[in-house]
């Protein structure tokens, strides 16, 4: 079994350990056959509290760790400005 990883932008910091992370994707609209974006929430597990709000991060499936929770984060692809 393959583990799913993701990358997205940090929207918010919530608690000591967690992040909320959004993923976009593009899809082809069945009817208008347009692009559209797709967005999707997870929260991942960020052990050493280093992401800050605007951050590019990757992150892993893991085992769950809470209710929502069963990412965790592999590194910070890109600072954000904030």
């Amino acid at each position: 079994m393959a583990l799913k990883e993701i990358q997205g932008k940090v929207v918010k910091v919530a608690g000591e350990k967690t992040a909320t992370m959004v993923v976009e994707r593009r899809v082809m609209h069945p009817r208008y056959r347009k692009i559209v974006k797709r967005f999707k929430k997870y929260l991942i597990h960020d052990e050493n509290s280093e992401v800050k709000t605007g951050d590019i991060v990757r992150a892993k499936e893991c085992r769950p760790l809470s209710k929502r929770k069963s990412f965790t984060l592999i590194k910070i692809v890109k600072k954000g400005v904030e």
